[in-house]
């Protein structure tokens, strides 16, 4: 037996204004659909609610039953609709970055914080630390609103973006390494060296840190798997591999035993901040022009 609210909201209406003229104004409908609704109530329950005579209109013992439930069940809605709006109300307030990596890059982050909470003065961001096994940092599954990324991004029509940083690519390598004394290195130069790779799961990033598009058709040779600054760096001071970083990402890996050189003869890398193409939500428009708008000021 299926009892829709609007129905418990009528038979309250009536029970408490004991009149159904009265309780078809209260509740902005006419006297006769508000009877009619109350007469097919009666029909699904099996047993009259109302006792009506020339009297007046009077509870019955059936109606008297149900009055406390019905309360209960009509109070019990209006607290759930309330945790709704809530909820929606702190959605659309809050707005999830993803990040592989913190994005650094002389206060970019807090940059476009301060220009999007200019604007949207209660708008809450939530940082949210992503793997790398994962290249769109949450955008893919839903669970980043916006996402800093390197591109090349997988399925890009699914996405939109604003580039934040164009940087050249190094090349992190141990310092014991025989071509570390040097200040420049052709990227020729290390077309047989072992390269750390991302995790296979991420295609695209993976060839373009591995630079397949300067190897001439020369597959890479690949000394580890990592996939996070810490086993990067873990498997440049082993001696595993070499890899190629953007520079605003150098001093993450260039710790005792590691160092960074450029490199000649690969594009340079861009890091964009994302977000879905079907996402036309204020929130995140508002946060991708504060974006585009730092780039603009600091260009």
């Amino acid at each position: 037996m299926d009892v829709h609210g609007r129905d418990l909201r009528y038979f309250l209406a009536v029970a408490e204004e004991l009149h159904f003229t009265r309780a078809a104004e209260r509740l902005y409908v006419s006297q006769p659909s508000l009877s009619k609704q109350i007469r097919a109530l009666e029909r699904q329950l099996g047993a009259p609610l109302f006792d009506r005579d020339r009297q007046g209109v009077a509870l019955t013992d059936v109606g008297t039953a149900l009055l406390p439930h019905a309360r209960a069940v009509l109070a019990a809605w209006e607290e759930a609709a309330g945790a709704v709006r809530e909820a929606r109300a702190a959605r659309d307030t809050t707005l999830v970055i993803g990040m592989s990596t913190s994005p650094g890059r002389g206060g970019l982050l807090p940059a476009i914080r301060s220009r999007l909470t200019e604007h949207h003065p209660g708008a809450r961001l939530r940082l949210r630390q992503v793997g790398w096994d994962d290249p769109t940092a949450g955008l893919a599954d839903g669970s980043s609103d916006v996402a800093f990324v390197w591109l090349p991004l997988a399925d890009a029509d699914r996405y939109r973006w604003v580039v934040v940083a164009t940087e050249p690519r190094l090349v992190a390598l141990p310092e014991t390494h025989p071509l570390a004394g040097r200040e420049r290195i052709a990227f020729t130069e290390l077309l047989d060296e072992p390269f750390l790779a991302l995790p296979e799961g991420t295609p695209e990033l993976r060839d373009y840190w591995l630079a397949t598009e300067a190897r001439g058709g020369r597959p890479p040779r690949i000394g580890a798997v990592v996939a996070s600054t810490d086993e990067t760096y873990e498997a440049l001071v082993g001696g595993l591999g070499v890899c190629l970083v953007a520079t605003g990402n150098a001093p993450l890996v260039a710790r005792d035993g590691v160092v960074t050189r450029p490199v000649d003869g690969v594009s340079t890398a861009r890091f964009a901040l994302a977000w879905r193409s079907t996402d036309t939500r204020p929130l995140t428009q508002a946060c991708a022009r504060a974006a585009a708008e730092v780039v603009a000021a600091t260009s």
